[in-house]
This record gives structure tokens, sequence and C-alpha cells, in this order.
């Protein structure tokens, strides 16, 4: 199984991005998937989590600003980013729980800047 993720990039404070992330390769079931940020010269941080059963959670910095969707019939998961701030510029990884397995994507570096 692997993880791509796209749609990094630089924006300007209260702009908008949008990240996706797919799973490919032998899938069975997808119980889990989320975003994690690593801002610079800080630790890995849960973003967004998001179930099978749709239910989310949302770290108390990006709640009302931040949506995390899945398309289960494609195995992807999206970042809607809103009102984005200075504090937001990190690597974004997504990450999957499929099959009893956790995966990683690459990151995806986001800068949030004038």
């Amino acid at each position: 199984v692997q993880l791509q993720a796209s749609g990094g990039g630089l924006v300007q404070p209260g702009g908008s991005l949008r990240l996706s992330c797919a799973a490919s390769g032998s899938i069975f079931s997808v119980e889990r998937m989320a975003w994690f940020r690593q801002p610079p010269g800080n630790e890995r941080e849960l973003v967004a989590t998001i179930f099978g059963a749709g239910y989310t959670n949302y770290a108390d910095s990006v709640k009302g600003r931040f949506t995390i969707s899945r398309d289960d019939a494609k195995n992807t998961v999206d970042l809607q980013m809103i009102s984005l701030k200075p504090e937001d510029t990190a690597v974004y990884y997504c990450y999957a729980f499929i099959d009893r397995s956790a995966y990683w994507g690459k990151g995806t570096l986001v800068t949030v800047s004038s």
C-alpha cells in the first residue's frame, strides 16, 4: 500500500489550500485516515482524523478552518484549509490505517507567508 499526497504550496495569510491523498495497492478495509503536520523545528502533530463512519476530530488550532473528508470508493482523503495563518506552515503528512497496518505518505510542504 502506498499513500500519495499532493496540493501543498505557498499561500498568503488568509488564503486557502486543499491537500489530497490517495491510497493505492491491495486494500481491503480503510479504518481511518488522518493528516498530521510538522512545523519547522517542532514535533509532528495530529491535525485531523476521519473514521470509517465519517466521524471526524480536529486539533483545537484548526477547528473551524480545516475540513477533512474522504472518498471510500477512491480511497482518498482530503484536507480543505481556509483562513490559513503563518503558524500553519508545516510539512503535512497523510496517514491511513488500512487492513490493521499504519501507512504514511511523503510530506507535502505548506508555506503561509506574505
